[in-house]
């Protein structure tokens, strides 16, 4: 096997991962208000308890607010489709991944500055910070391996 189609394959496979942790991260935020009255009744922690007792409120009284989270999972799965560009074609789409490593880093001050305006645990935000952390490691390493194949001498 060339190291073109080494590179490619590589590539592949953690576009695959990326995308596939992406899309899950968005269909699991539909079912928030089950999901987290599952945690509670596996987990008894006073935030999460804190959190199912405002989920299941708005879900009772105010279910439009939960229309947001809707929002936010969809753009999960929007995302993930843009990335389908850089299995297209991973050099000429590079900017796809600096873009999502952008995103990934935009989180830590969101999460910093918003969760404190929102009053949530500092070791809750620093949960949700680990979800950009985690994000920006397989696009960084997918930047590396597209710019090695962009490197390589044009395929006969």
């Amino acid at each position: 096997m060339s190291e073109r189609s080494a590179l490619q394959r590589r590539i592949r496979a953690w576009l695959v991962l990326f995308l596939v942790c992406l899309v899950l991260s968005g269909l699991t935020a539909f079912p928030l208000v089950t999901e987290v009255r599952l945690a509670n009744s596996l987990i008894g922690h006073e935030w999460l308890a804190r959190v199912g007792e405002g989920l299941d409120t708005a879900d009772a009284r105010y279910p439009f607010l939960l229309y947001g989270n809707d929002w936010l999972a969809f753009a999960h799965l929007v995302i993930a489709v843009f990335f389908y560009g850089v299995l297209r074609d991973p050099v000429r789409n590079i900017w796809i991944l600096e873009a999502g490593m952008i995103a990934c880093a935009g989180v830590v001050p969101l999460a910093l500055i918003c969760g404190q305006i929102r009053d949530i645990p500092f070791g809750w935000r620093l949960i949700d910070i680990s979800f950009g952390v985690f994000g920006i490691i397989p696009l960084l390493i997918l930047r590396r391996l597209v710019k090695r194949l962009e490197a390589l001498p044009a395929a006969a």
